[in-house]
């Protein structure tokens, strides 16, 4: 991919074990997909990247990559592939996964410290491996995290410490879980490549949708309740297809057999989950409405930005990022979990153009990447002033 010169080299390290081609497809995992694409429009803006995964990715770009040849090893000796040896022994796997990692982020220090960049960049959940170590990186280091910080013992424990370094929020919500003081950058909402998700503005749907992980924090079982009780005097009773990936058997996650399960039937439709592009437009677009009833501070939601590009408006609680995504009636509704179904009976008054024009506003990859390129230029240009 062609580069201007004397472009802003960016090393954008992505050290989570997923980001590889035989993984990445078939799990969820949206900061992964986020990488590829904000990578490739920030050099399509100019920038020079270098991605830094744990194996090789579907990437025009010049991608370094990990040595996994002793992780593979064991595997083959196991008889395992990646996601079997997560499932069944997943201290074993975070063990080989986080020194593949440290060898990553040490690759992109080096890197940088011989005149290789102008900035790295740590992106997901392992930049606390990456931590103690930015002082010796001799340019800018800026990390983004994509979960609550406070979300793990491991988080929680570190991240307090090194509040000086350079941080991205994705939401001003995100920010409540560190402390107040923190060297906070910039406030980067995700993106869309707005193409390639097409809208249907009609409004004849008679089916309401939640996409994503089937676990309890999501709040799925409140979404159920709400369609269960608006058709109780709807003239148009709704269906509730639920499409997402559930846990049964996995950690002793009883969630899905013993709350949702149960109460799939004429209502409440199970539909698997989606992994085409095609597939999840057409669910998402075909939909009355978006429910996203989160009970925890998500720092995001993908899903949410991916149904406004569709023009489908959504229903969200207001916990976390949600109020800063949904413009609470007109693209949707912020409510309490026992409200969605008062917002279920109010929901034809939204505009699907408003909702998908909202999207093409405030929610683009192109501003995305261009919201990281304003940042790593203030970066180096207060670098280049201090010397």
């Amino acid at each position: 991919m062609k580069t201007k010169k004397n472009s802003l080299r960016v090393a954008f390290v992505v050290p989570h074990i997923f980001i590889k081609n035989d993984v990445l497809p078939h799990v969820i995992f949206s900061p992964g997909r986020l990488a590829l694409d904000v990578t490739t429009e920030m050099a399509r803006q100019g920038a020079e990247v270098t991605l830094f995964t744990p194996g090789p990715t579907d990437t025009k770009l010049s991608n370094i990559t990990a040595d996994l040849t002793y992780f593979d090893q064991e595997l083959a000796g196991r008889g395992d592939t990646y996601m079997d040896l997560l499932k069944k022994h997943p201290f074993t796997f975070i063990s080989l996964a986080r020194q593949i990692q440290s060898e990553l982020v040490a690759k992109a220090y080096e890197l940088a410290n011989t005149g290789e960049f102008d900035i790295v960049h740590i992106y997901t959940n392992e930049e606390d491996i990456a931590l103690p170590f930015a002082q010796f990186c001799t340019v800018p280091v800026v990390f983004t995290h994509h979960d609550p910080f406070n979300f793990l013992v491991r988080y929680k424990s570190v991240f307090p410490k090194y509040k000086h370094l350079n941080w991205i929020s994705m939401s001003y919500a995100q920010r409540t879980s560190m402390p107040n003081d923190t060297n906070w950058v910039g406030n980067v909402y995700h993106g869309l490549d707005i193409a390639q998700w097409r809208p249907r503005l009609g409004d004849d749907s008679d089916y309401v949708a939640y996409l994503g992980r089937i676990v309890e924090p999501k709040g799925v079982h409140y979404a159920i309740a709400a369609v269960k009780k608006y058709n109780e005097t709807a003239e148009r009773p709704l269906k509730l297809k639920i499409a997402g990936k559930h846990y049964a058997g996995h950690s002793k996650d009883t969630y899905w057999q013993e709350v949702i399960e149960p109460q799939l039937g004429e209502e409440i439709e199970y539909v698997g989950h989606i992994a085409d592009h095609k597939a999840k437009n057409d669910f998402l677009a075909g939909a009355k409405a978006l429910i996203v009833p989160s009970t925890f501070s998500e720092p995001f939601g993908m899903v949410t930005i991916e149904a406004l590009a569709c023009g489908t408006p959504v229903i969200g609680t207001p916990n976390g990022a949600t109020p800063e995504i949904i413009r609470d009636g007109e693209t949707g509704f912020v409510v309490e979990p026992d409200k969605i179904v008062n917002a279920l009976a109010e929901i034809d008054a939204i505009n699907r153009a408003t909702c998908r024009n909202d999207a093409e506003t405030r929610f683009t990859l192109e501003r995305m990447a261009a919201d990281h390129l304003t940042i790593y230029n203030t970066l180096t240009s207060l670098l280049s002033t201090t010397k």
